[in-house]
């Protein structure tokens, strides 16, 4: 990570948050990602035997190989993706209320933001906000991601406003 007071992750950037939000970090359960850092609160520790639910937001590389090759598809195929990592097996509803073509940095992109509810067990939290921006950059997609418990909702407002403030640096 460059000392420049952002967090760098593939072709995207964002200003590094402080508290309560903790120093970035290495993601590797993104699929289809490259080089993804992100910044976490944690929010239930160990609501079952080593496993913490957290809020977080990333930023990374996605690699399309012959998957998608639009911000649109990338972000379809993303969501998808995250909903079958993150909540193991483990029904998720998914309400979704942003679906629309955006622009990010002056680069074309593709931003969801979905209401999530579940129940699972040991966790107090029953719903959360993604945020999935896929960026198209000059050599590479970029991702953006956000997850936000609704027991944490003091967080949703710096999700959302990172979206202005991303950069695409590569």
């Amino acid at each position: 990570q460059p000392n420049d007071g952002r967090v760098h992750g593939g072709p995207l950037s964002y200003p590094r948050l402080g508290s309560p939000w903790g120093s970035p970090q290495t993601e590797i359960r993104v699929p289809f990602r490259r080089d993804v850092h992100t910044q976490v609160v944690l929010v239930e520790p160990n609501y079952q035997p080593l496993s913490n639910w957290v809020a977080s937001i990333l930023v990374g590389e996605l690699q399309a190989g012959d998957g998608f090759f639009t911000p649109e598809q990338g972000s379809q195929i993303v969501v998808k993706c995250i909903l079958g990592e993150f909540y193991g097996d483990n029904p998720v509803q998914s309400e979704v209320k942003v679906n629309e073509q955006t622009t990010i940095d002056g680069h074309d992109a593709w931003l969801v933001e979905s209401h999530l509810t579940f129940d699972i067990e040991g966790l107090e939290t029953k719903g959360e906000t993604l945020i999935v921006a896929i960026v198209s950059a000059p050599n590479s997609s970029g991702l953006y991601y956000a997850s936000i418990p609704d027991t944490t909702p003091e967080l949703l407002p710096v999700a959302r406003d990172l979206l202005n403030e991303l950069t695409v640096d590569g």
